[in-house]
């Protein structure tokens, strides 16, 4: 391997991204925990807080039982793998439904998830989550759920013009993605 990854710890402490050699495919068979891969940089994924696990399993809980009692797919945590054109991401929670579940399932995903959810952290920029979720619509990703703990909201990206903000009052729905699914925005946050 070409990489040096001697300035992790230092990465950690600021959460910038380190330029490297490393390549996407070498990335990709050779995942560095905490960290995804961004247009040739190694990005610190933000530390989870509790809040953060909190409202993944909020929702990882009733949408997991619902797509393996329908038998839609698979459900996947934070720590898989995703490959997205130039990047390599980790999702917070990501659904692949079965008629596109890869053969090799030994490696990360070569392919983008169906659904990809993004629960925000305290040390994460708006920027930075807008930009992803945006990545994960143009690599084919047909439905991104951003969850807001502290404003208690949902962005639903469905493509770069279809954006919908949902409140406390409203509720989550698998639309087209994972149809029959639905799930009130407050219990994200109980």
């Amino acid at each position: 391997m070409r990489y040096d990854i001697n300035n992790i710890d230092k990465a950690e402490n600021t959460l910038r991204p380190i330029k490297t050699d490393m390549t996407l495919e070498e990335f990709f068979d050779n995942d560095i925990e905490g960290y995804e891969y961004v247009k040739g940089e190694l990005k610190p994924m933000s530390p989870p807080t509790m809040e953060h696990g909190e409202v993944s399993m909020s929702l990882i809980l009733p949408l997991g039982t619902y797509v393996r009692d329908n038998k839609l797919g698979h459900l996947y945590p934070a720590d898989t793998t995703f490959k997205l054109g130039d990047r390599i991401v980790k999702p917070d929670i990501a659904y692949v439904s079965t008629e596109r579940l890869p053969e090799n399932r030994r490696q990360g995903s070569p392919i983008a998830p169906d659904l990809a959810v993004e629960v925000v952290s305290p040390t994460d920029a708006l920027y930075d989550i807008t930009e992803k979720a945006l990545a994960y619509i143009e690599a084919g990703t047909r439905l991104v759920w951003v969850i807001e703990p502290v404003a208690k909201t949902v962005k639903v990206f469905r493509s770069e013009r279809d954006i919908r903000l949902l409140t406390r009052d409203d509720t989550l729905f698998g639309e087209d993605v994972i149809e029959g699914f639905s799930y009130p925005v407050d219990k994200l946050f109980e």
